[in-house]
């Protein structure tokens, strides 16, 4: 009797950073993404930034992409004189997502934006970021929560009709808040659909059917083995996704 085909996960690129240890330039990836990953169903493989050149190559042999979390985007990308509260800046890192945002939008990649990766997103579309919540919007609650990774800190209500409430399957959620900056204005093609109760946006998405795009502000990946759903549903959601875009490239592949 023959062996049962062997099952082939799809492949998703988790954009990673890059530091000196040591003397040595190494990639970092918190290891939280890939497991999350894994347990979604996923294989996954981590994308150190490189010359944008060749982001396109690159994700030619890739079925989704996760856009992770890490340190803020250089401000003069959108226009802005930096804060004293901004990291210092990573011009290679930056450079590389955001060509990863254009090939994936070329491409209809779906593509999932983590925290940082939702603002290198926005920005990558056009739009601008809040530098720094404490100061520029002191009434709000407090974001930069990050000694509290795996606790759902306060509430996202989530705009329905939108991809990411039918993912969810919720109006709204309770999530975790690791961050001091946020999307202020929309890039092109984009659009808000939840916000924390103070006005902080929390998730936008593409806001057309040709693209699976969604960028949220919390960490799904810290949280998708709580007893709350959401988070293995944005998963789950994502997966979908992938498997239904790998399926029709397949459809359209010459000899198909």
């Amino acid at each position: 009797m023959p062996n049962p085909a062997p099952h082939h996960p799809p492949l998703v690129a988790v954009s990673a950073a890059s530091e000196d240890v040591d003397g040595r330039a190494r990639v970092r990836l918190n290891r939280v993404y890939t497991d999350a990953l894994l347990r979604a169903g996923f294989l996954p493989v981590a994308a150190p930034p490189m010359d944008p050149a060749y982001a396109a190559t690159f994700l030619a042999r890739i079925d989704g992409l996760v856009l992770s979390g890490g340190d803020d985007v250089e401000p003069r990308l959108y226009g802005q004189t930096p804060h004293p509260t901004v990291d210092r800046p990573d011009p290679e890192r930056d450079a590389w997502e955001i060509a990863l945002v254009h090939a994936a939008r070329q491409r209809a990649l779906p593509t999932l934006a983590i925290c940082r990766g939702a603002q290198l997103a926005n920005v990558a579309l056009g739009g601008t970021l809040v530098q720094d919540i404490p100061s520029e919007r002191p009434d709000t609650l407090a974001h930069s929560r990050a000694q509290e990774r795996g606790r759902r800190v306060h509430r996202a209500v989530v705009d329905a009709p939108s991809r990411l409430a039918a993912a969810l399957g919720a109006a709204e959620l309770s999530v975790n808040s690791l961050h001091h900056q946020a999307v202020d204005r929309p890039g092109e093609g984009l659009r808000v659909v939840a916000r924390a109760d103070d006005g902080i946006v929390e998730a936008l998405e593409w806001t057309g059917d040709d693209w699976w795009m969604v960028g949220v502000q919390w960490h799904p990946e810290e949280l998708d083995t709580t007893a709350e759903p959401w988070d293995r549903a944005l998963l789950a959601a994502f997966r979908d996704a992938v498997t239904a875009s790998t399926a029709s490239a397949s459809r359209r592949a010459p000899g198909a």
